[in-house]
C-alpha cells in the first residue's frame, strides 16, 4: 500500500484558512481521496484539552516556553494518534496548521530560538514534514480586521500588531527555504480569486503525483 500524503494550511489571522481547506478537501474528493481533516492545536482529545488553554484569552500569564511546549505536546499526540496511522494506511490527510506555525508564531512572534523548534520537531513530531503546504498570505492589518470582525477574541489573536508583523515575516521566510513544498498563496485578492489559485496549486500537485505513481 502506498503511503499517504500530508497537506497543511498555514498562514495568519483571518487568511481564509477554513474556506479554502473546505475546497481542497473537496478537490480531493473529486479524484477519490477522503482525506482526513485535523487541526492544530487539536485534532486528538488530548489536543482539544490544550487547544483551550493556549487560545483561552485569560491566561495572560502563559509564558513562551510553556506555548512553544503546549504546542509540541499537542502536535506529537496528533501525529502519534492520527497522522501517522492515517498516513500509513494510505490516507490523506489535511490538516489546518501543523509545525511551520510554530516556527512562525512560537518563533518569530514569541522569538523562541529556532534550534529549539526544529529539535522539538524531531523528537515529539517524529521528524514529519508535509508533502504540500499552502500559505495564505495577507497583510497583517487585513487579517486581523477579518478575524476581529468574526466575534470574541482568543488568546493569540490579542496580541498586537508588531507580533503578527512578526509572524508574516517568518512563514515567508520559511516558505522562501523550502519553495519546493510551499505554495504561497495570495489570500488579500477576492474570494473567488483565491480559490481559483489554489484549484490550479492543487491540480499541479496531483497530477505530480499520477505521474510519480505511473513512472
Amino acid at each position: 500500500m502506498m503511503r499517504g500524503k500530508l497537506i497543511t494550511l498555514e498562514g495568519g489571522e483571518g487568511a481564509g484558512k477554513s474556506t479554502v481547506l473546505a475546497a481542497v478537501r473537496e478537490q480531493l474528493a473529486q479524484v477519490g481521496h477522503d482525506a482526513l481533516v485535523t487541526r492544530e492545536p487539536g485534532g486528538t482529545p488530548v489536543g482539544e484539552a490544550i487547544r483551550s488553554v493556549l487560545l483561552d484569552p485569560d491566561r495572560h500569564g502563559l509564558c513562551a516556553e510553556s506555548e512553544l511546549l503546549l504546542m509540541f505536546a499537542s502536535r506529537a499526540q496528533l501525529v502519534r494518534d492520527v497522522v501517522e496511522p492515517a498516513l500509513a494506511a494510505g490516507r490523506w490527510v489535511l490538516s489546518d496548521r501543523f509545525t511551520d506555525a510554530s516556527y512562525a508564531y512560537q518563533g518569530g512572534g514569541r522569538g523562541q530560538p529556532r534550534e529549539r523548534i526544529a529539535e522539538l520537531e524531531r523528537w515529539a513530531a517524529s521528524g514529519l514534514q508535509p508533502d504540500l503546504t499552502l500559505l495564505l498570505d495577507l497583510p497583517v492589518g487585513e487579517g486581523l480586521a477579518r478575524a476581529r470582525g468574526r466575534g470574541p477574541v482568543d488568546r493569540i489573536e490579542m496580541e498586537s500588531v508588531e507580533f503578527f508583523e512578526r509572524v508574516r515575516a517568518a512563514y515567508r521566510v520559511r516558505a522562501a527555504s523550502a519553495p519546493a513544498r510551499f505554495r504561497v498563496i495570495d489570500a488579500s485578492q477576492p474570494l473567488d480569486a483565491v480559490l481559483a489559485q489554489v484549484d490550479r496549486v492543487m491540480a499541479e500537485f496531483l497530477a505530480a503525483q499520477r505521474k510519480d505513481v505511473s513512472a
